[in-house]
């Protein structure tokens, strides 16, 4: 009599990958979450949207108190919300959306009292872009801020930071 052959190992083999799949897709990672299309807009493309008034710490920096309303206006830009009721203070609101899914919202709120700026108050606001755009430069420039060669080391780390 010969052996049976297993028909069933082959089976077994080729479902590992497939609940290995299933096993991270399940997993709730934030980056597979971010990057990967949900079921609900599979397929569907959808705008990146900017709404409101983007503004950034150094915007912010610059703002004293006593300033006329028209000097904020130039600091700030127009508020988006000037309610008639309460004149003396304006509020700037920004949202970014990207697929959907809101990235950043904040809100930054003025005061005035007899039409100069008494104070404000809001979100943390993000760095200005000249300062990205120096630290970026500093990550990328062959010397580092303090004008010393950097070793191939260096150069190895700052690419994984």
């Amino acid at each position: 009599m010969s052996p049976v052959p297993n028909v069933h190992a082959p089976a077994r083999c080729s479902a590992l990958p497939a609940i290995v799949l299933v096993a991270f897709a399940l997993a709730g990672c934030a980056t597979i979450d971010e990057h990967m299309p949900t079921l609900r807009n599979f397929g569907v493309y959808k705008l990146d949207i900017n709404q409101g008034n983007y503004l950034s710490q150094d915007m912010v920096d610059k703002l004293r108190v006593g300033q006329t309303k028209p000097q904020v206006r130039q600091l700030l830009g127009t508020a988006l919300l000037v309610s008639p009721f309460r004149e003396n203070r304006w509020d700037y609101v920004y949202r970014f959306t990207r697929q959907g899914r809101v990235v950043a919202d904040r809100t930054f709120t003025v005061y005035f009292v007899d039409d100069k700026l008494a104070r404000w108050e809001g979100d943390e606001m993000p760095a200005s872009q000249a300062d990205l755009n120096r630290e970026a430069l500093a990550r990328t420039s062959s010397e580092e801020r303090w004008g010393s060669e950097r070793s191939w080391w260096d150069s190895i780390v700052d690419i994984f930071k």
